[in-house]
């Protein structure tokens, strides 16, 4: 995500770390922007899995983690001028796929503590969905129809950065159904709010 997309949480709590995590870096020319990139979906790889472990406090910081450094990957590319197009897809794709994994790894967790009680399993998918939609209902819009999101709820609430940072306070305080509660209601309330932009912005142009 380019940095005018910064969200909230990007803006004054990660960037705090992945810039100077970027400069130094920079240092070792051997260290590529993608592989800061790889490393990041590990980390998120690995914070599902702890979720899944029934570590929630793990699983919580990792997260958080993997979104520090999902902006470092950004910022090293600037800094040592090897932005690249394959990079951007490369990230955009790792990012869903550890995404996807954190979110099942809270799903999981709460199917052996609930004893595959349904409603945190149907919690989980709802907010899985909401996620991967935010992020494809940006793209969308802005590319097909020239429409940004750029300010409010439909701008940054349910930007990953945020999502992650959620994450994170779930993992910590060991309220994992709330967390994807709460996931679930901010995304998909989110992509209707973008899908109703659109709508709005379409009809102005009849």
């Amino acid at each position: 995500m380019p940095r005018e997309w910064d969200g909230i949480v990007s803006k004054y709590i990660n960037r705090r770390f992945s810039r100077p995590m970027a400069r130094f870096i920079a240092k070792y020319r051997r260290i590529s922007p993608n592989h800061v990139t790889i490393l990041s979906f590990l980390v998120a790889l690995t914070s599902g899995l702890a979720f899944f472990s029934s570590q929630p406090i793990i699983g919580g910081v990792l997260a958080q983690l993997a979104s520090i450094l999902d902006g470092v990957d950004g910022d090293l590319a600037v800094l040592t001028s090897r932005v690249t197009r394959f990079g951007g897809f490369l990230d955009a794709v790792l990012d869903r796929y550890g995404d996807a994994a954190i979110l099942m790894g809270m799903t999981c967790h709460l199917s052996i503590v609930w004893k595959q009680n349904i409603t945190g399993f149907a919690v989980g998918v709802v907010a899985l969905i909401g996620s991967l939609l935010v992020s494809y209902s940006r793209t969308r819009a802005e590319y097909d129809l020239g429409v940004v999101f750029d300010k409010g709820i439909a701008g940054y609430a349910g930007n990953r950065d945020v999502r992650l940072f959620i994450v994170m306070l779930g993992g910590i305080l060991n309220q994992v159904f709330l967390t994807l509660l709460a996931l679930a209601i901010l995304t998909n309330l989110t992509v209707l709010m973008r899908i109703w932009i659109v709508w709005a912005s379409c009809r102005r142009e009849k």
